[in-house]
Order: structure tokens, then sequence, then C-alpha cells
């Protein structure tokens, strides 16, 4: 049941379980903005090739297309909560496994691709329990607020004080960040082992596996609207890993930037981000959702091709803020549209075919940004994935609007009202 607090002015805030959620997701994100800063300057410390580089950045994404649809029906049969925090306990031993590898100077490629492997699985069942797990403790007027906050407290430590504590501690000991990471891991499953018990109702006997994961991909191919945006989602997905896996090599041999420069540099993500996760709900509520869809979309595709013209790093930070900004802007808004319009007990199903559309194409973006990178040049992937976003946007912009059409007294409903099936 969702828990909130009634004030003296009869207003109604979050309770003390969704701030226990926070406070965890602050806790590993930062660890893991340490890591994602210090994965990719360990990997150019043992081969400078793009697309070996990539190789490492696909593989921490590969299980959202091969392990999604699964881990949604486990999130849908189980407690939620307790995958949570039993899932990053994984995520803790694996990162302090890389930590005793780097240490011992056996770490290279491989072991960087299975170690990202298994990151990434256990972060698909994380992420899908815990956008699941968000309405058991949310009342549903406060689901936009509530993942706002979630928002900012993920890219504050992901990209503006892990980044340059990853960076600032690879450079004082490679092992460092790793085991900062899987310090955070664990503090955050501690937190999380203390939620109340969120898992479905025990109705009698439950279907297949096979059989819930087809009943949540029938659910969301008649819902229109989301179809189309988890279709939009992906290509824009894919564009973005295009960039995000040789960021890196841009950055250091591109820009000049040293290893504490990249990390400051994805640091500046986090400002747009926090600002998009303060002013989307207001935003939202002024623009409406399909304006601010489109918003957050085009901001996106300009982004990338300036990324791919900046001349100097002031200009690609600039950007990498502006990316902040609609990144923060689209989760907000489809987040908070999943978790009104999907039944509770759909949610963790329909969550997973919607990310797995949605996130399914990252690994294959980021070797194309690889092999486009080898073949054409470090900034060629940016001009790339803008291309690809604007076309895209553009086409999908009729469908949107029909789906609007046919949804819109549901619509009107996300902006106040109550919202139907």
């Amino acid at each position: 049941m969702a828990q909130t607090i009634s004030t003296g002015a009869g207003r109604v805030r979050l309770g003390p379980h969704y701030w226990r959620l926070w406070w965890a997701n602050a806790i590993s994100s930062t660890g893991d903005g340490a890591f994602v800063a210090a994965l990719p300057l360990l990997a150019v410390t043992i081969s400078r090739d793009p697309r070996l580089v990539a190789v490492v950045t696909a593989a921490c994404y590969l299980p959202w297309m091969v392990l999604s649809l699964p881990a949604g029906a486990l999130v849908d049969r189980h407690d939620r909560a307790a995958l949570m925090w039993r899932a990053q306990l994984v995520q803790a031993a694996v990162v302090a496994a890389v930590a005793i590898l780097v240490v011992f100077r056996v770490a290279n490629i491989a072991v960087l691709g299975v170690a990202g492997l298994l990151l990434g699985s256990a972060e698909v069942i994380f992420s899908n329990a815990a956008q699941a797990v968000l309405p058991a403790l949310v009342p549903s007027a406060l689901l936009p607020k509530a993942n706002g906050s979630q928002q900012i407290s993920l890219t504050v430590g992901e990209t503006f004080l892990g980044p340059p504590a990853g960076s600032l501690l690879f450079a004082a000991a490679a092992a460092l960040p790793f085991g900062l990471d899987a310090v955070s891991f664990a503090g955050s499953a501690a937190m999380l082992a203390r939620l109340p018990r969120t898992g479905p109702p025990g109705d009698g006997a439950r279907p297949s596996i096979r059989a819930q994961i087809a009943e949540g991909l029938r659910w969301l191919g008649r819902h229109r609207l989301l179809r189309v945006v988890a279709v939009l989602l992906g290509v824009f997905n894919f564009a973005n890993q295009m960039g995000q896996a040789v960021l890196v090599l841009l950055a250091t041999e591109t820009l000049h930037v040293g290893t504490r420069g990249y990390g400051l540099l994805l640091a500046v993500t986090a400002i747009g981000s926090v600002a998009g996760g303060l002013v989307s709900p207001a935003l939202t509520r002024w623009l409406g959702l399909l304006p601010s869809l489109i918003l957050a979309g085009a901001a996106d595709a300009a982004v990338f091709a300036g990324l791919g013209l900046a001349p100097d790093p002031v200009v690609a930070a600039l950007m990498l803020a502006g990316q902040g900004v609609a990144v923060t802007m689209w989760n907000v808004v489809t987040v908070s549209l999943r978790q009104r319009v999907v039944p509770a007990y759909l949610l963790g199903r329909v969550n997973s075919a919607y990310r797995m559309l949605g996130w399914g194409l990252m690994p294959l973006g980021a070797l194309a940004g690889g092999f486009v990178a080898h073949a054409a040049g470090l900034r060629a992937p940016y001009l790339v994935a803008g291309l690809l976003c604007g076309l895209c946007l553009i086409a999908a912009t009729p469908l949107l609007l029909a789906a609007c059409r046919d949804s819109q007294p549901r619509l009107r409903g996300w902006l106040g009202e109550d919202v139907g099936p």
C-alpha cells in the first residue's frame, strides 16, 4: 500500500518507504557513476581500438535484449523489493571481483565484457523491479514528483558525484573506483532489505512464465501510444550508444582532456539532468504530454549533432548538459505514464516488454558506434546519431498525434484526473 504523510496544510507528502528507496538509489548510483567513469578508462589502457572499447559497453546492455522479458515475469511473480536487494548483492560481488582482478593486473577486455554481462543481467532485474515497486509506495497523483526526485538522485550520483570521484580514484589506483562501487551496492542492498513486502497477491495457482510474458506483450501491443513511444525510444537509445561507446576516446584523443577532465565532462551532464528532473513535472503540465516528448526528442537529436561538431571541451560539456535535460524529461514523462496506465499486476511484464524494445538495441548501437568511429573517425558516430534521431522523430510524430487522438480522454486524465487502462 502506498505510504504518504499528510501535513497540517492538507498537502500529501512522500512517506519514509519512498525515501528509503530514494537514498538506496542515491548511494548505489554514486558508486555506479564512479564505475561508469572508470570502466572505459580501464578499457582504453588495455586497447585503443574503438571496436574493442565498444564491446565492453555492448556487453553491459546485451541483457536488455535477451533477458528483459523473463525478468519482467519474474518481477510480477515475486517480492519486488527482495529482488532489488538480492540483485544488488550480486552486483556488489561482481564489481568486487573486478577490483581484485585489477589489483593483480589480470583484467583484460574479455574480463570486462563478462563483468558487464553479469552486471547488466542483475541490472535488468533490479531496474524492472524498481519501476514496478514505486506505485506500491507512492500514490498515483504523486508519481510524477516521485519519478522526478528519483531521476535527480540517479543522475546526480551517476553523472555528477560519481564520475569525478571515479576518475580521481582511477588516477590514484585503478582498483579504487571498483571497490567504491562494490561498497555502494552493498550499502544500498542493506537499505532496500528494510522495505515492506511488495510481492503479488497470493491468489492461487499462477500461469507459466511463458503465458505471463505473452500477456504483457499483448497488453503493450494493444496500447498504441506506448508501443510507438517504445519503438522511438529504441532508435534514440541505439543512437545514444553509438556515441557513448566511444565518448572516452573522443574526450581523450580528439578533445584532449585527461583522466580527470573526462570525469568532469561526464559530471556536466548531471547539471542538465537535475534541471530536467526539477522542471519536467511542471513543464509537462504546461506543454502537455505529446509536446514534451517531441521537445525532448528534438533536443536529443540536436545534441548528438552538436557533440559531433564540438570544437572544444566547453562546447561538448554544454551539449552533454542539454542531453541531460532532454533525457530526464523523456524519462519522467514516460515512466510516469506507464505507471499510471498499466495495471499493477502487469506492470513488471509490460515494463520489461517496453524496455526490451527501448533498450534492446543498445548493444547493437554501441557496436555500430565502434565500427563507424573506426571507419570514419571519432566524430562520425555523433553526426550519424543526430541525423538518425531527427529523421525518426519526424516520421514518428504523425503516429504519436494519432495515438494521442485515440487516447485523448485518458491523456487528459493523466494530467489530473483518473486514468483508464
